[in-house]
C-alpha cells in the first residue's frame, strides 16, 4: 500500500516534470537558428520556406544563410533568383559570397547584384535550372540585422521561353538576442 501511494503521487509528478523540462529545452535548441512554429504571419502557410542560420541568427553578428526552395516549388525552373527584404532590415550581404546549390553542388553564376535602394539581392545564373529541382540558396558573410523579424521574399525568372517572374514563397527570419 505504501509503495502505491508514492508511484501515484511523487514519482509520477517527478516524472512529469522531468519530462516537460527535458523537451523544452529541446524544443530552445532546435528553434535556434531555424524557422520554428510560425502561426500568426499573414503568410499563406503553403508559402513559407525553410531556411537555417548557420551561426545562430544572433544581432548583428557575422552569420550563414542557408534558404531553402522544395522541387514543388520550382514549377518552371529559374534563371535568377530574387531576394527581396522590408526597409527595416539593416544587415549586409557580401556579393562574393553567394552561392547556389543543387544536390550538394555549387553551381555556376553569372552575376550577383545587390540593390540597396530596391531592398533585393539579384542571383542570375549562367546556366538555367531545370523545373522541380530542390535547389539551396547559400548567403555567407551576411552581418544580421538588429533583433526582430524579417519577411525575405523570393522569386524567379523562369527558365522559359517567356521570362515571367514567379513568386515561390517567403522565408520568415528570426534574429534573437
Amino acid at each position: 500500500m505504501n509503495l502505491k501511494k508514492v508511484l501515484s503521487k511523487g514519482f509520477i509528478s517527478t516524472l512529469l516534470l522531468a519530462g516537460s523540462l527535458v523537451t523544452g529545452f529541446q524544443a530552445m535548441t532546435w528553434a535556434d537558428g531555424n524557422p520554428g512554429l510560425t502561426i500568426f504571419s499573414g503568410v499563406d502557410r503553403k508559402d513559407i520556406l525553410d531556411y537555417y542560420l548557420q551561426f545562430g541568427g544572433r544581432p548583428n553578428q557575422w552569420d550563414r544563410y542557408k534558404l531553402y526552395i522544395p522541387a514543388k516549388k520550382m514549377t518552371q525552373g529559374a534563371s535568377t533568383f530574387f531576394i527581396s527584404y522590408p526597409d527595416y532590415f539593416d544587415g549586409r550581404f557580401d556579393t562574393d559570397k553567394v552561392e547556389v546549390r543543387v544536390g550538394g553542388k555549387s553551381l555556376p553564376l553569372k552575376e550577383v547584384i545587390w540593390d540597396q535602394d530596391s531592398r533585393i539581392l539579384e542571383i542570375s545564373l549562367a546556366t538555367p535550372i531545370e523545373a522541380s529541382t530542390r535547389v539551396e540558396l547559400v548567403l555567407s558573410n551576411v552581418k544580421n540585422p538588429d533583433f526582430g523579424t524579417y519577411y525575405l521574399v523570393g522569386d524567379v525568372l523562369a527558365a522559359g521561353d517567356i521570362p515571367v517572374r514567379l513568386y515561390i514563397g517567403t522565408w520568415i527570419v528570426s534574429i534573437e538576442p
